[in-house]
């Protein structure tokens, strides 16, 4: 039995002082005060704050490795290890737009990852192609297209099991492929687009659970053409990630979204790698990445995500730490297993300190 002992733990719901998370086998058994704790138990780690572990379904690699650039399950060890190392405990690797041979070697990579019990990926993120190239932000151009049944057929045959998410412009794509796309249990989220507002209300009522960094790489939110974000901010059900990194969306416009989405808004960190190969060459510029001169992408943790929603964007912290998790956990179908600590959820923890800095807790 392991015990994680905290000054204080955030269940997901609430807060515990001075409690004890008792784990066996990787899942919770019992939470209990400090003063009850049994005598006999071991392996006894402590941290100031105990939250659930974060869930990040945006990121695209690690330690210089690009997972579209390294399509092996050696650059997935290395993307969970940083992963790991900013409280994410589970996460989508993620390919921008590319070649159907890059989007198989990714799927094969994944399955041979899983096979052999790797950590932490819950299925693969496709970004594109079938996006509008109007937004395509920092994508490359010569692979975008609108879906074919086909395509879509012999692709998601192939990523069975393995394809999780797919970000898609709903205004690019024909009702017979989004229908099969949901019949296949796959996360769709608009981005990438320049939807109008009525077509995101359109493509959300049709089905579409999500959208894609708000804000970023879609149709505009203005006073007379209120665009995708609106649609978003209106829409009663559907969630929207957002980058909180300070450069892809200004905080005080973080803000003001939190306040209008409220629960439906959650965090990624849509990360990158420094990158001298393929398609996408990112380099570090100012504290965050740049290719071809266009942003594309953050160097974020989870972990500075929720400090930078406290610090500056004005969310209080037990729900800046739901955007890490409860949040991603309840689109991703997997609430009842991660996003919480309670007895019977698995023991994914972010162990934090009173800054909400990560700290280890057998220090």
């Amino acid at each position: 039995m392991q015990v994680y002992a905290a000054d204080r733990v955030f269940t997901g719901t609430g807060w515990l002082n001075d409690h004890a998370v008792l784990v066996d086998d990787g899942w919770i058994k019992d939470i209990v005060p400090l003063d009850e704790l049994p005598g006999d138990q071991h392996s006894i780690f402590h941290s100031p704050i105990l939250a659930p572990g974060f869930i990040d379904l945006q990121i695209y690699g690690a330690a210089g490795k690009l997972f579209s650039a390294y399509p092996e399950p050696d650059s997935l060890h290395k993307l969970y290890e940083q992963c790991l190392s900013g409280g994410t405990h589970l996460f989508l690797p993620t390919v921008a737009t590319n070649t159907t041979t890059v989007f198989y070697q990714c799927i094969d990579a994944v399955r041979k990852y899983l096979d052999a019990n790797g950590k932490g990926v819950a299925g693969l993120h496709l970004e594109g192609p079938w996006i509008n190239p109007e937004k395509r932000g920092a994508h490359t151009r010569e692979h975008i297209h609108p879906p074919e049944m086909n395509e879509v057929k012999t692709l998601i045959e192939y990523g069975k099991g393995i394809i999780k998410m797919i970000t898609l412009a709903p205004e690019v794509c024909s009702q017979e492929v989004l229908e099969f796309l949901s019949s296949e249990n796959i996360i769709l989220s608009a981005g990438h687009s320049n939807a109008t507002y009525q077509q995101g209300i359109d493509a959300f009522n049709a089905g579409i659970p999500a959208a894609t960094h708000l804000f970023n790489a879609m149709s505009a939110f203005h006073h007379r053409e209120p665009g995708l974000p609106a649609a978003v901010m209106q829409h009663n059900r559907v969630m929207s990630s957002i980058i909180p990194d300070g450069y892809h969306v200004d905080f005080d416009v973080i803000s003001i979204a939190k306040k209008v989405i409220k629960d439906r808004l959650f965090i990624i960190t849509d990360a990158v790698t420094e990158t001298t190969i393929g398609p996408y060459r990112h380099t570090f510029t100012d504290g965050r990445y740049l290719s071809g001169g266009v942003l594309s992408g953050s160097a974020l943790t989870m972990a500075q995500g929720v400090k930078n929603l406290v610090r500056f964007a004005g969310v209080e912290p037990d729900e800046a730490l739901r955007m890490a998790s409860l949040f991603p956990a309840s689109l991703l179908g997997r609430s009842m297993e991660y996003g919480k600590i309670e007895t019977g959820f698995r023991a994914a923890f972010a162990t934090l300190d009173v800054n909400l800095d990560i700290v280890d807790p057998s220090a």
